[in-house]
């Protein structure tokens, strides 16, 4: 049988096997599922049945985050920090690499020059060289190559999402250190202006000791809560310098000043739009991370399967040489010479069957932590939601209280200058009030955080 002959046969078998598993692209699995995953903030057995397509993670990221300081630090971060660069070069790793598995495809030439001098005796040198190219193609038979570039594709687009991931992840993470400064600059506020509160009342109490109007033992008092409360406002101003310092980091540069607006003057979305269930499998980044990391893994088991099957590789020498192997004439003659051979795994078929377990197991692992991430990825959509609305009704009752005590320690005040009240009555007020307003600021934040929790959470800040 002529080499021609060969190569026809082999090429009808491989249409005959184009049904084959080993050819067939991946397709996301049946078996993944996605209804239900939101739950209803509201109530505490229904799922959230959504209706409304529009998702908020569609939304740029500049018209959920409306503050031009808070945009100006967002943009800084997604030019400098390193782990975007990082993940940047990273993507242009596996696009070359993708290109080398493409290219695996084409034949390969090589040029390999050789020559000798010969001589026996007292006789004369023999010079003989060869000057060949030679070319070789590995003819993808069974799919070998075909799922190796595919496989690599997979590997590229995981690289892309991931660098998505990473710039979600550095646009919330940014916002979120930023609102926390916000929320310690406000509540050093809140906290100074009591200090200064305290401060004038010791003052008041030791005026009225002179005047044997109240005791010792309500100066010293006195003094105590003002110191305990100088001591938070210490403790305060050190966490806006740590966070400041991390939020600098993000940034890619030293630990410095942040510039930054106020709490008042944040405008947040005022209704939070989840989309279907579906969307997270489209447009959540680390849930595209794990499906192409399935992908890979499916690929890998075709590659698998494809080592039971023969290997056809074709080779090919040209070029001139002066040596025959018998005389050395000059000038030199043109030679060709083609060769095909076939490889039939025979010996090793223990190893692949192995090889094959492995890829299956490896596969099955990757469903299922595709499975996990969209279910991780729900949880956090439902939290997200949960939170929002529970902070909504919370500063309600926040704002309430912070009002009444308001009235109270300007009721306690007056008894007290009358003397139908005691010190103890207007340190509990004021304390009182003092943690309300802090309350109210922590909530006020954990309101913003929601919205960024949630943007996040359905792959919001994509390019």
């Amino acid at each position: 049988m002529t080499m021609k002959k060969q190569i026809i046969y082999m090429v009808c078998a491989t249409v005959l096997l184009s049904s084959c598993h080993i050819y067939k692209a991946y397709d996301r699995p049946d078996t993944i599922e996605t209804s239900g995953i939101y739950r209803d903030p509201v109530s505490a057995t229904d799922t959230l049945v959504e209706t409304d397509t529009t998702n908020m993670g569609n939304l740029p990221w500049k018209d959920v985050f409306r503050d031009s300081k808070l945009q100006a630090l967002i943009e800084e971060g997604l030019a400098n920090n390193v782990d975007m660069q990082a993940a940047i070069l990273r993507v242009e790793e596996a696009k070359l690499l993708l290109t080398s598995a493409r290219l695996s495809f084409l034949p390969s030439l090589n040029l390999a020059l050789q020559g000798s001098a010969t001589t026996i005796g007292n006789s004369d040198y023999a010079k003989a060289y060869t000057l060949p190219a030679v070319a070789s193609w590995e003819v993808d038979l069974f799919g070998k190559l075909l799922n190796a570039s595919r496989g690599q594709k997979a590997a590229y687009r995981q690289s892309q999402y991931t660098q998505q991931a990473i710039r979600s992840q550095l646009i919330g993470g940014i916002a979120n250190a930023y609102f926390t400064l916000l929320m310690l600059d406000r509540q050093v506020e809140i906290t100074s202006k009591t200090v200064d509160i305290y401060k004038e009342n010791v003052r008041v109490m030791e005026a009225m000791k002179v005047a044997g109007m109240t005791t010792e033992a309500a100066v010293v008092q006195m003094r105590a809560v003002f110191h305990q409360v100088s001591g938070s406002l210490i403790e305060l101003k050190r966490q806006v310098r740590e966070v400041e310092n991390s939020l600098s980091v993000l940034l890619a540069k030293a630990p410095q000043h942040i510039d930054r607006s106020t709490l008042e003057d944040q405008v947040m979305p005022e209704e939070l739009m989840a989309g279907v269930p579906l969307q997270l499998l489209e447009n959540r980044p680390d849930v595209k991370v794990a499906e192409m990391t399935l992908a890979s893994a499916y690929y890998t088991t075709n590659k698998a399967r494809a080592a039971f099957y023969p290997g056809l590789n074709i080779t090919a020498t040209a070029g001139w040489t002066n040596g025959s192997g018998i005389t050395i004439s000059n000038p030199g003659q043109f030679m060709f010479q083609a060769l095909a051979s076939l490889a039939q795994p025979i010996f090793n078929n223990g190893k692949l069957v192995a090889n094959l377990k492995i890829s299956k197991a490896e596969e099955e692992i990757a469903k299922m932590k595709y499975q996990q991430t969209i279910l991780e990825a729900g949880k956090e959509v439902s939290n997200a939601l949960h939170l929002y609305d529970a902070t909504n009704r919370k500063l309600v009752q926040d704002q309430a209280q912070i009002e009444e005590l308001e009235k109270a320690v300007a009721y306690t005040n007056a008894l007290f200058q009358s003397g139908q009240s005691t010190y103890l009555e207007i340190l509990s007020a004021q304390q009182s009030l003092l943690s309300a307003q802090l309350t109210e600021v922590s909530d006020n934040v954990q309101r913003m955080q929601a919205v960024i929790n949630l943007y996040s959470a359905i792959g919001g800040g994509r390019e």
